[in-house]
């Protein structure tokens, strides 16, 4: 068996090579006849698979290591007979701690503010439960979820853009049906969110019209931004760029726990397929991933405000102003900062010490352990 994987996939060198040959290739830069004999194609987004990379090959499986699939065109790859799989869920809690970074920044306490989450799905529901920690109030829209569930926990999205104080985007990327998300954000979007209001967008860059955006950011409609994921990247807009607050390569999920859950999910779909017992309930080895670049031990001081100790032990795990300092300064490497991305982990990688008990409730659902 052959296959051939993107080679900045973390942690997959060495797994399946007892059981195929693997060729490991640049993701953007994997072409036809590097797939003419292979049987299966590991990927991430920077990977386009559709019918041209693809018509030609004997590749029978797409496995990607990532939640969104809107690099690969599916229906192409269905009428090819390959067939396709994702790591749903797989940085989700990557994207709960970059969001309560953004959070923390605000170096303020959150319990008068109103957080509006537009998609609830792997990433929103914990995105929720760290806003709720965090002392926010949390509303949340999912139009294919109220249809399934009802819509008694769902807000409508012109009620929510109306009173929340920070939108932030978690939709997949979805061009038809019932409740497209590409363009979501337009200038009718921006004219009924609140004045004054922050817009976060982490999941992907064409939900937002960049020229509404850029027209509701420069009249002052929205205070403030945050913007990971950008139309067409890596290519960057330099008004983009100037108009955010904080703005970042790309990385939002990219932990390293969410990376290695990525390649775990990739790993199990591939032994699944091709009939690989060994492998089919595969987790990565304990103390595979690096110690955290910060001491993982946190002091906290319990007679400060709740938020003031939350806060102090999020920003010692991530600041994610350090993220956008390194992308303003050169938005030209992007995907150097990307593909080099740094040794972050998670809230779960840490203990907090010293905290007040209503400071540890909170801190256990952001995910920290409490000493």
């Amino acid at each position: 068996m052959k296959i051939v994987a993107d080679d900045k996939i973390p942690y997959l060198k060495g797994v399946l090579e007892p059981y195929a040959e693997v060729v490991y290739l640049p993701g953007g830069k994997i072409s036809p006849a590097d797939l003419a004999d292979a049987d299966a194609l590991i990927t991430r987004t920077r990977t386009r698979c559709d019918r041209q990379l693809l018509e030609n090959s004997s590749v029978k499986l797409v496995a990607t290591a990532t939640i969104g699939i809107d690099h690969i065109n599916t229906a192409e790859l269905d009428s090819l007979g390959i067939k396709y799989c994702n790591a749903p869920g797989c940085n989700a809690a990557s994207v709960k701690n970059y969001i309560a970074s953004a959070l923390a920044v605000q170096n303020r306490d959150l319990s008068n503010l109103t957080l509006g989450i537009i998609g609830a799905g792997h990433v929103g529901k914990l995105v929720a439960e760290a806003a709720t920690a965090m002392g926010m109030k949390v509303l949340l829209n999912d139009p294919p979820r109220a249809d399934a569930e009802g819509k008694e926990a769902f807000t409508g999205l012109d009620e929510l853009l109306k009173v929340s104080d920070v939108v932030t985007m978690h939709v997949p990327l979805e061009h038809g049906g019932k409740y497209p998300t590409v363009n979501m954000a337009d200038a009718e979007f921006f004219a009924k969110m609140k004045d004054g209001a922050y817009f976060f967008n982490s999941c992907r860059g064409e939900v937002m019209v960049k020229e509404a955006f850029l027209a509701a950011r420069n009249s002052g409609k929205i205070a403030g931004a945050l913007i990971d994921v950008w139309p067409e990247e890596p290519e960057l807009d330099p008004r983009l760029v100037q108009a955010v607050e904080i703005g970042t390569p790309h990385i939002a999920g990219y932990s390293k726990e969410g990376k290695a859950n990525g390649t775990a999910a990739s790993i199990r779909a591939v032994a699944e397929f091709f009939d690989l017992p060994a492998l089919k309930d595969f987790q990565l080895p304990p103390g595979t991933l690096p110690d955290p670049v910060f001491p993982g031990s946190i002091e906290l001081d319990r007679t400060l405000p709740l938020w003031q100790q939350i806060n102090r032990a999020i920003l010692h795990v991530y600041d994610v102003r350090s993220d956008a300092a390194a992308l303003s300064g050169a938005p030209e490497k992007f995907e150097e900062l990307r593909g080099g991305y740094w040794n972050r982990r998670e809230f779960s990688a840490f203990t907090v010490y010293g905290a007040s008990a209503e400071a540890q409730r909170a801190l256990a659902v952001l995910g920290f352990n409490i000493g």
